[in-house]
């Protein structure tokens, strides 16, 4: 499948996504309506320490992509409004940047539950 997940800073829960989508074997992006300048450190470790590739990962603008691009495009629960793109899914899922590593394990858990029901 070809995958979107977009967020609002495309700094965390969009890129666990796309890393764990894209480990699965999937074609997967990311992007935020306002992207932040850099991928949070513990969503990196996280990404890591699941033997998750992070090269040339970073937060990217949702302008650059279409919908009609992707089999489903999936907003991570941030309340996001992307006009130009039509999403599928909103995930709902807590933000954990600021929080603890146990948050962003949790939250990739999540993810990964997920994306094993697609």
């Amino acid at each position: 499948m070809r995958l979107l997940f977009v967020c609002v800073g495309n700094s965390c829960r969009s890129q666990m996504a796309e890393g764990l989508a894209k480990a699965m074997g999937h074609e997967a992006d990311s992007a935020g309506t306002h992207p932040s300048g850099d991928i949070a450190k513990n969503a990196v470790k996280v990404l890591q320490s699941r033997g998750v590739s992070t090269t040339g990962m970073k937060p990217k603008n949702a302008n650059g992509f279409a919908s009609q691009d992707y089999d489903m495009v999936i907003s991570m629960g941030c309340g996001v409004s992307c006009p130009a793109l039509d999403i599928d899914q909103d995930w709902g899922l807590e933000d954990p940047v600021g929080g603890p590593l146990s948050l962003y394990e949790s939250t990739a858990d999540e993810i990964q539950r997920r994306l094993n029901e697609l």
